[in-house]
């Protein structure tokens, strides 16, 4: 009974902070952190220092990139492509989506671009919800597709501590990049005729009828491409390639990282990412002339550092919870685990739901999943899952995408679970999911 009431802390603490939102999540889950140890008198548990490090190095490297002009190098690239082909923008949106958070390690970099999309499929009398609608869902499962993303890198570490494998990013790159490209166009073949057509939609053609509604939705257009860059964009979009490509030859090449002392210690995977994206983040600064001081007012810095602080209070939280409820909690899942270890996949989700942060999910929950005795080959197989927070559409890109949507057509439903993001969420993940189970089980 006192362990439901400690889980009960736990969700109402994750439930009050997904209510207040942005940093509130983490900052609230410090408050049932303090009922367990100071009411409860549970041991805390260890706070996610190491991803948090990377975060915070990938984060201001992503961070300076956007500074430099860099970040809005890309989206002119992006936009010129979709401009070019705006009749299969319901396709091409969410793979420009999916493949800049690839890049960048966060789904916040979506935002420049989202208003693009719904200007360019609004002007071409493309109902804007579906294209919209499946970037915002493309935008948010790069994440375990990004070799500086922290959910992957999290992923890797507790696999190799965990197990000894020698697991390394690319290796789970195999498996996660089709899987999800393929549940990104599943999703978007869906999407392709969803809704009524613009001119047979009562509700946008009554927008339409005011004259004020119509000037707002045609009267503007959104772009980058009259944007003039600073001179070192293009710069800093090299020297930001070039650090990515410098962790994927690491990651690849093990044998190359430095060692020292006896016997051998190498460095580690987690300890490089965070020297190589400092060490880009200052390279660029220096070579673009890039005020440190835009760096901290960007929108890339700050979503970036409000997922630290979730993450930190998140993970924090669930590590205490599960630290001194282990047993109890192997004891009441090992039976179904045993039989159908697949299972974990809706724990993924679930808790991704509760707490909207992929990274956040993997440090909780895959520790666990690992103690359970289920294998790497289906811990990988099933990561697309930690992606579940379209399910309550309380997310900041899917509120952004509402807004930015200026036909009105993409929506957050009356019983708020018919909004415009479950049906492309749903078949995105499921899809990518199967996939994925099975490139891991024939990979490893």
């Amino acid at each position: 009974m006192l362990m439901f009431i400690q889980l009960l802390v736990v969700l109402m603490a994750l439930y009050v902070g997904s209510r207040y939102g942005s940093i509130a999540l983490g900052v609230i889950s410090g408050i049932g952190l303090a009922i367990l140890v100071f009411m409860f008198g549970l041991k805390p548990g260890t706070p996610p220092t190491q991803v948090i490090y990377i975060i915070i190095a990938a984060v201001t490297c992503a961070g300076v990139l956007q500074a430099s002009g860099g970040m809005d190098y890309l989206i002119q690239i992006a936009e010129r492509f979709l401009r070019k082909h705006p009749e299969r923008i319901t396709f091409y949106a969410p793979v420009c989506t999916f493949f800049l958070t690839v890049l960048v390690g966060t789904g916040h970099v979506m935002y420049t671009l989202m208003p693009i999309v719904s200007d360019i499929s609004l002007k071409k009398g493309i109902r804007p919800e579906r294209p919209c609608a499946v970037s915002s869902i493309a935008s948010q499962l790069g994440i375990t597709c990004s070799p500086i993303a922290a959910a992957v890198v999290a992923f890797v570490t507790i696999t190799n501590e965990k197990t000894g494998l020698g697991i390394t990013i690319p290796e789970v790159l195999m498996v996660t990049i089709p899987a999800s490209l393929c549940g990104l166009l599943a999703a978007a073949a869906y999407s392709f005729r969803r809704g009524k057509e613009l001119h047979e939609d009562p509700i946008f053609q009554a927008r339409l009828a005011n004259p004020e509604m119509r000037e707002y939705m045609y009267g503007s257009t959104s772009t980058t491409l009259d944007k003039e860059l600073p001179k070192g964009a293009l710069r800093s979009v090299l020297i930001f390639f070039a650090a990515i490509l410098t962790i994927v030859l690491f990651a690849v090449f093990p044998g190359l990282l430095p060692t020292w002392g006896d016997p051998a210690e190498k460095l580690s995977m987690a300890l490089l990412i965070q020297i190589v994206m400092l060490t880009a983040a200052g390279s660029m600064i220096i070579s673009c002339n890039t005020d440190p001081k835009r760096v901290t007012s960007g929108s890339v810095w700050q979503a970036g550092m409000v997922a630290v602080i979730a993450i930190y209070g998140i993970a924090w939280l669930a590590d205490t919870f599960f630290l001194n409820y282990k047993e109890e909690m192997m004891g009441a899942l090992r039976d179904i685990i045993s039989v159908y270890p697949w299972a974990i996949a809706f724990v993924l989700f679930l808790v991704s739901v509760l707490i909207n942060t992929q990274g956040g999910v993997v440090l909780a929950i895959m520790p666990l999943a690992y103690d359970l005795g289920i294998p790497f080959v289906v811990l990988a197989g099933v990561l697309p899952t930690v992606y579940g927070y379209f399910f309550i559409p309380n997310y900041p890109s899917d509120i952004a995408t509402v807004n930015f949507d200026r036909s009105g057509t993409t929506v957050i439903g009356k019983y708020l679970l018919n909004h415009s993001f479950m049906a492309p969420g749903l078949i995105c993940i499921s899809v990518s999911t199967l996939i994925s189970y099975g490139l891991a089980h024939l990979l490893f």
